[in-house]
């Protein structure tokens, strides 16, 4: 650097003109290859690719997390372990994705159910409950309250006017055992002849205990006073309730797209408006309803419905519980809607709560619990204010209340007098 200094100042000084001395060919922009090599622009380089250079890559070149790829190592493309970690990285972001949105999917759908559900019944307000038992304890109850159907649906339904009472009648009562030891369903005939302890009506008034048929509770203070009669009677601690209505119960089903029940003899009665053939069949709402509320034909009447009733809820759960129902968006919304329509629960039922009911029936239809009617004493008890009524058999009985109560296996048997039909 000096010695060109020196050389241009002696060059000056022999008549070089006073100009300026030019940059030294190292830092002019005009120099030769010299200049170029000392103007190169350093880059990092990507691992595996040495003497790889900005210089070298080709314009337009994609640049990676180590720096721009040459164009001299993979033909101006990615090295392929950068690929496959990209795209591993882009379906990591696209599973997530869709991860999130079935969440917040799910999420919405609890908080829409949760929002649709009636909650009427308060079963922390029940006097001298039993103690917390083992397990969880269901009362369910169908209710015949036509409040949602028109005048022609009840003449087309074959339902009759409601007329019976305050809320009407109860055709199904249930106890749904969910325990360490296997589901339990059991049946309480309507007619059944227990204590209905002494309550307080909606106005106010004092009414004692007396003895009346099972529905007779219903009839006069509903889910929240048969509730309390069955726990009075049975010992058993009532964790939730639920009812459905008429209404409810034929567009449940018609939501479902129908319901698969075989029988094994034809069914036919004017009453209710079963005209079934034999054979395995699909049921829609009016022939569902139709098919439950049937007595008639049967042997021992009541007990025979109820048998019937147990199997077709249960098939019921079934359907409502298939992939093609519950992945449906189409099928399951309209389901769930017609379903929490007329559908009454207890203060503190929640989605969840349901959704265990109905997979313990469920469970109880695919064989992996027990299904059967509370030991009956005598089925033709003669009473001075409610004609024929049924007792229990009060051994049998309290052995089954016990064992439920304490979540114990069930050694009591099946009773019940008919198998008319079973879900498929």
């Amino acid at each position: 650097m000096n010695e060109w200094a020196d050389q241009w100042n002696s060059s000056a000084d022999n008549g070089g003109g006073g100009q300026e001395p030019p940059l030294p060919p190292g830092l002019s922009p005009r120099g030769g290859a010299g200049s170029r090599s000392r103007l190169r622009t350093p880059t990092r380089q990507v691992p595996g690719t040495p003497g790889a250079s900005a210089a070298s890559a080709r314009p337009g070149a994609p640049s990676g997390p180590g720096g721009t790829f040459s164009s001299g190592t993979t033909g101006g493309r990615p090295p392929r372990g950068w690929r496959r970690w990209s795209w591993r990285r882009r379906t990591a972001y696209i599973a997530g994705g869709l991860v999130v949105a079935l969440l917040a999917t799910a999420g919405g759908t609890y908080a829409w159910a949760d929002s649709q559900l009636n909650h009427t019944v308060d079963l922390g307000a029940l006097p001298a409950q039993p103690p917390v038992g083992q397990g969880t304890n269901y009362l369910i109850a169908g209710s015949d309250n036509r409040q949602n159907l028109t005048t022609q649906q009840q003449q087309q339904l074959h339902t009759g006017s409601d007329n019976e009472g305050q809320y009407g009648n109860s055709d199904s009562m249930l106890i749904l055992h969910v325990g360490a030891n296997g589901d339990t369903l059991v049946s309480l005939p309507r007619d059944s002849y227990v204590t209905i302890p002494a309550f307080t009506g909606s106005s106010g008034k004092q009414y004692p205990a007396t003895q009346h048929k099972l529905n007779t509770a219903f009839s006069w203070g509903g889910g929240q006073l048969l509730a309390q009669t069955v726990e009075y009677n049975t010992g058993i601690h009532i964790d939730h309730y639920a009812e459905i209505g008429f209404g409810g119960f034929v567009n449940l089903v018609n939501a479902l797209g129908g319901v698969n029940m075989c029988l094994d003899k034809p069914m036919v009665d004017q009453a209710s408006g079963a005209n079934f053939k034999a054979g395995c069949q699909t049921f829609n709402g009016a022939q569902s309803l139709a098919f439950v509320r049937e007595r008639h034909q049967e042997a021992s009447q009541d007990l025979g419905r109820m048998a019937n009733q147990q199997k077709f809820l249960a098939a019921v759960a079934h359907q409502a519980a298939t992939p093609s129902t519950l992945l449906n968006p189409f099928k399951l919304y309209p389901a769930l809607s017609a379903g929490m329509a007329t559908l009454s629960v207890d203060k503190s039922m929640t989605p969840y709560d349901l959704a265990q009911m109905f997979f313990a029936m469920k469970d109880v239809q695919g064989g992996n619990g027990h299904s059967l009617t509370v030991p009956v004493g005598n089925a033709n008890y003669y009473t001075p204010t409610d004609g024929d009524a049924l007792l229990w058999d009060k051994t049998q009985a309290k052995t089954l209340f016990s064992e439920l109560q304490n979540d114990q296996p069930v050694t009591i048997a099946s009773n019940d007098a008919t198998t008319a039909a079973s879900g498929s």
